[in-house]
């Protein structure tokens, strides 16, 4: 479950045809008042080390992510499948990834509302509990919602997959990870009927929600544990500090690099990733986040 990671740079988009859009009046004249947009790419990788690019759909390892895009947003998504449904025989990467999927398609149909990300999370899984195809699995999830007119970044983030946003080289944003206690993140979960009320789940609504403000040239980062479990924020500026230009080859080089790097740090016996520094605290004796597995 190595680092899936979808992140975008903002840039001014190019409006043709809207009056509203263009009209001062309408908020979209002098000052730089238009619509934005992002500029995404992305990179991950499995405990395999297969490599890929961010596609539709797109599932590395147990991660799932994706984007998609309708006329009033952006939004990007991560999820992380719980590798523990491996020891009962189901395939982690069902869940998250049915899930990711089930949101694209709802932003694209727009049966949606950017400034509430949570709905867009409580409506595909109320789908794939009603879903005729048995499903079993837990996930944790984050979707990040670009408002393109109103300028602001709407999320929702549950368990410890997550968001950075970063302007001038700081974080200026960033997600609460939710844990119910180690190594245990909130998830939104399926049960098999005679394991329901056994199987930890957690309710869309218990998703932490933010809202607020970005800027032109912000950095939007989604990940999934495996990158903020093995590199803590110096060395993922590091990498962003590297960013020169909001070209999409700029970017995918840039989403790479750090994927590729987590995923080294990661099978590092002699690295302190900040989750062996967690596990420290809490007790436990490990280096990596590889030594224990991700949850």
């Amino acid at each position: 479950m190595f680092s899936v990671l979808s992140y975008g740079r903002l840039v001014a988009r190019a409006v043709l045809g809207g009056l509203s859009q263009t009209d001062p009046r309408a908020g979209g004249g002098g000052g730089g008042g238009g619509d934005y947009g992002l500029v995404t790419a992305g990179c991950g990788f499995g405990k395999d080390f297969r490599k890929g690019l961010l596609k539709k759909g797109a599932c590395y390892g147990d991660d799932a992510c994706f984007v998609a895009r309708h006329r009033s947003a952006d939004v990007l998504g991560v999820a992380d499948g719980v590798g523990g449904w491996r020891d009962y025989g189901v395939d982690p990467s069902q869940f998250s990834g049915t899930l990711m999927r089930t949101c694209e398609r709802l932003v694209k149909e727009g049966r949606f509302v950017p400034s509430n990300p949570i709905g867009i999370l409580t409506t595909s899984y109320c789908e794939l509990l009603q879903n005729k195809v048995p499903l079993l699995g837990s996930s944790t999830a984050c979707i990040v919602v670009l408002d393109r007119t109103s300028h602001r970044l709407h999320t929702a983030n549950l368990g410890d997959s997550g968001f950075l946003v970063v302007r001038g080289g700081e974080v200026v944003h960033r997600s609460d990870e939710q844990q119910h206690y180690f190594n245990t993140p909130f998830q939104l979960s399926i049960a098999p009927p005679e394991a329901e009320g056994v199987v930890l789940s957690d309710s869309p609504d218990a998703a932490d929600s933010t809202s607020f403000d970005v800027q032109l040239g912000d950095i939007i980062l989604t990940a999934t544990d495996g990158l903020f479990d093995n590199m803590p924020d110096y060395m993922i500026l590091q990498e962003l500090k590297k960013l020169k230009n909001s070209n999409y080859e700029s970017i995918q080089q840039t989403a790479r690099s750090i994927a590729e790097q987590a995923h080294e740090l990661a099978y590092d016996p002699n690295y302190m990733s900040p989750f062996a520094q967690f596990a420290c605290d809490n007790g436990l004796n490990v280096r990596g986040k590889h030594s224990l597995g991700m949850s």
